[in-house]
């Protein structure tokens, strides 16, 4: 007996010291290991669930995410309630929302579940007043709520926004609802801040009347134009006209309008809206330099390329041919540049042919800078050109300087 007891006592000793060698093995660290990996696997099947619009599954694997207070437990919380909500379980939504805020008062989700709680209580026809909510984005979604819910009552909150609001954000979006509402109210109320609001909204206004696109508003635009003196209101409504695509209108006071600065404003609109036509039988027939120079730039803004060659080439006042070999050279490169090159053998003009090496070294055109400089025979010109190669990052250039210092 006593030898048996013996034996088995070397036995555990040896045993032990055995297992004293092996590795320290931390249960602990392997099941969090695996509780970790289980709480991702069920997070990624609940936002299976979701992108399959199965929001009744989402909602369960979301709730046992939650239960397990792991890393996901937030973002799990916002996800049970969109599916809680997407379900019409309002009541359930907005408590596992009220959860979200008590247990992760920091999380990232915070904002996000603000948000969805707005849109919750809209769609149980819970009117949320946009002036009693701080949050910036949470009050725009109030205020495109009420709107859709009851609009005679939403205009004049929005007024009172658009007054009261410091936020460029909150005013704008305020007056883009106005714009697009069909209540006669909401027509109303956006007429009279474009006629006479103060000068920050009024301009705001007239900028949705255009972008609304309506024929309403087109009148509207034009009676405002017409019964106003401010050149910035009349400004402001040209640009308006620009955004509606309004090509007779603003045409028409371009033609008509005996402000020289609003037929300049009138003529740059066209040449953003590309009406190369319009422009080209303008220039014809305006009479003013400074209007004449604003359709030369115009045209440069509607890629009118062959008219502004043509006026460079024919005419007769210098101030205008040079504007049109300065916008010439702001096109850019290819047949531009083979007017430009034309233009500098037929004109012997020192400013026509200083104002063409000018465009030429805008448009990094060197290899044309290379051709005139090996046939100029004015020693100033050849200067000029010589110095606009030498801050040019060309090889053609480069190797023009070098042949041009071993002469």
């Amino acid at each position: 007996m006593r030898t048996t007891i013996a034996v088995l006592a070397s036995v555990w000793l040896a045993t032990a010291a055995v297992a004293a060698t092996w590795p320290d093995i931390d249960v602990s660290s392997e099941r969090n290991e695996a509780k970790v990996e289980r709480e991702q696997d069920l997070y990624d099947q609940g936002t299976d669930a979701l992108d399959e619009d199965n929001y009744r599954n989402a909602a369960r694997i979301f709730a046992k995410v939650a239960e397990m207070h792991g890393a996901h437990a937030d973002a799990a919380l916002y996800w049970l309630a969109y599916a809680q909500g997407k379900q019409e379980q309002r009541a359930e939504a907005l408590s596992t929302l009220l959860q979200l805020q008590k247990e992760y008062p920091r999380s990232k989700w915070l904002n996000d579940g603000k948000q969805l709680e707005v849109e919750i209580r809209q769609s149980s026809g819970q009117i949320i007043e946009p002036e009693h909510v701080a949050d910036e984005d949470l009050k725009l979604m109030a205020i495109n709520g009420l709107m859709q819910s009851d609009p005679d009552r939403a205009v004049p909150i929005l007024e009172h926004l658009l007054q009261s609001s410091n936020s460029r954000k909150i005013k704008d979006r305020a007056m883009f609802v106005l714009s697009q509402s069909s209540s006669p109210k909401a027509t109303e109320a956006i007429a009279r801040i474009a006629k006479s609001g103060s000068p920050d909204l009024q301009r705001l206004a007239i900028r949705y009347l255009g972008i609304s696109g309506n024929e309403r508003n087109r009148q509207l635009l034009s009676d405002i134009y017409n019964s106003t003196a401010d050149v910035d209101v009349k400004k402001s409504v040209l640009k308006s006209y620009m955004i509606l695509g309004d090509r007779p209108r603003v045409l028409a006071l371009a033609k008509h309008e005996t402000n020289p600065d609003l037929r300049a404003e009138a003529v740059t609109q066209l040449g953003i809206m590309g009406a190369r036509n319009e422009l080209s039988d303008l220039y014809g027939s305006e009479s003013a330099v400074e209007v004449r120079k604003k359709i030369i730039q115009a045209m440069f803004i509607g890629g009118s390329a062959d008219k502004l060659a043509e006026i460079a080439r024919t005419e007769p006042v210098l101030e205008l041919k040079l504007a049109a070999i300065k916008n010439l050279g702001l096109l850019g490169g290819g047949r531009s540049g083979n007017d430009l090159l034309e233009l500098y053998r037929s004109s012997p003009q020192p400013d026509v042919r200083h104002t063409i090496i000018n465009s030429l070294f805008i448009q990094n055109n060197a290899h044309a800078l290379v051709d005139l400089a090996r046939s100029e025979k004015d020693p100033d010109l050849k200067r000029q050109i010589v110095e606009k190669l030498s801050i040019m990052h060309s090889k053609e250039a480069t190797d023009y300087l070098m042949e041009y210092l071993k002469q």
